[in-house]
């Protein structure tokens, strides 16, 4: 008796444990997917920036990735969407206004690939 009881024990232990441990995989591999840094020498030399687009081009990217890591970390599942769609647009229109028509369409068509690659959104 004394073995079924531990044998008992010990597998609601295991289970627990593996339940947490989901959990917590979840939540990294959202954060993860949130997490867009952008190499800016790359994307500057991409898009034909100028030394005043690359500062502004930063700090977009920047604040971007700031927001989306608290849509991924603060916010809840049902939030979640409405903060990332809010930040995703609140980011095309300061791009929108620092880029020039020919860049603003190549820069969308990399955010593009990477929110759809990333699983976070799709940008029109």
């Amino acid at each position: 008796m004394k073995k079924y009881f531990l044998m008992l024990v010990m597998l609601f232990t295991m289970s627990v444990y593996s339940f947490a441990e989901d959990t917590n995989a979840t939540e990294i591999e959202r954060i993860e997917r949130y997490d867009i840094k952008v190499n800016i020498r790359k994307l500057g030399s991409f898009l034909e920036l100028s030394k005043d687009q690359m500062e502004s081009v930063e700090t977009i990217e920047n604040e971007f990735n700031r927001d989306l890591m608290f849509a991924a970390v603060e916010c809840t599942k049902d939030n979640r969407m409405k903060v990332t769609d809010n930040a995703i647009e609140k980011h095309i229109r300061h791009m929108n206004y620092i880029l020039s028509d020919k860049q603003y369409r190549k820069y969308l068509k990399v955010l593009n690939l990477t929110i759809n690659n990333r699983g976070i959104r799709k940008v029109e």
